[in-house]
């Protein structure tokens, strides 16, 4: 893994997604190398690189600090392109020192993150007025996610996260995508019943976006599990049998669920 201090010229992008006015990505690259990311395409960059480094961009804190005192307000996504509490947050603590920015001026947050480091920040996270934390998890075969998502937290880390966010009166949601074509609509009632009790208040689903490379990309580090990859070769049906599930078991249960894109 290639770690590279840089210096950034801005902190905050404007951001296209619905309902967000701002993006902060403290870091360019990500640790956890999920094989289904489609940030490479985004950005322009090899897959074959991506995964391999992580630019650190030490000076955003200060940035941010300076845009915060001009901007407009409106919600930060913070982020959208890396987790901003990949393993490397351990030691540069940019999302945090960017946090203790943001609180200054008390915007509304939200967190989305596939890494139970979050918990870490819960005493600066837990004193914004409007905040979110959401958590990625695609699926509950933690085999299967240390073959797609090799090195972010297992899910009972995340669940674990997930609860302790909630317990403090955060607001938590769960971004479940891209869902894995091996879960089968029966698996679902017990999925969701364990996101509500772990505390989300919503759940928003997406497919596998299969950007070019991508495909590939999975292909190969599902390669000894032939029964994931004959489900996956028809992604899309499966894909349409388990949204229409989703729907019928959140409306049952009076939560929240909204498609991605």
């Amino acid at each position: 893994m290639q770690i590279r201090e840089v210096k950034c010229k801005s902190a905050l992008s404007n951001s296209t997604l619905p309902g967000i006015k701002y993006s902060l990505n403290p870091y360019r690259g990500c640790q956890h190398n999920c094989a289904y990311c489609y940030v490479p395409n985004v950005l322009r960059i090899k897959r074959s690189q991506w995964g391999s480094f992580v630019n650190v961009k030490k000076n955003i804190p200060t940035v941010l600090s300076k845009e915060l005192r001009t901007k407009d307000s409106g919600l930060i996504a913070i982020s959208t392109v890396t987790d901003p509490y990949q393993s490397i947050e351990k030691k540069y603590n940019l999302t945090r020192f960017c946090l203790e920015q943001l609180l200054i001026y008390d915007l509304p947050i939200c967190i989305q993150t596939k890494s139970n480091l979050v918990t870490r920040d819960l005493d600066i996270i837990s004193k914004f007025s409007n905040v979110e934390v959401m958590f990625s998890i695609a699926t509950f075969n933690d085999d299967e996610r240390k073959n797609l998502e090799p090195y972010s937290s297992s899910i009972p880390d995340r669940l674990d996260a997930l609860r302790r966010c909630s317990e403090i009166g955060i607001q938590t949601s769960i971004f479940f995508g891209p869902i894995y074509p091996t879960i089968t609509p029966a698996d679902f009632p017990k999925i969701v019943d364990t996101f509500i009790k772990n505390g989300a208040t919503e759940i928003m689903i997406d497919k596998f976006n299969l950007k070019p490379g991508i495909k590939e990309s999975i292909e190969e580090s599902m390669r000894s599990n032939p029964l994931f990859l004959a489900k996956f070769s028809n992604n899309q049906i499966y894909y349409k049998l388990q949204k229409e599930k989703l729907y019928e078991i959140c409306k049952k249960r009076k939560i929240k669920i909204v498609d991605a894109f």
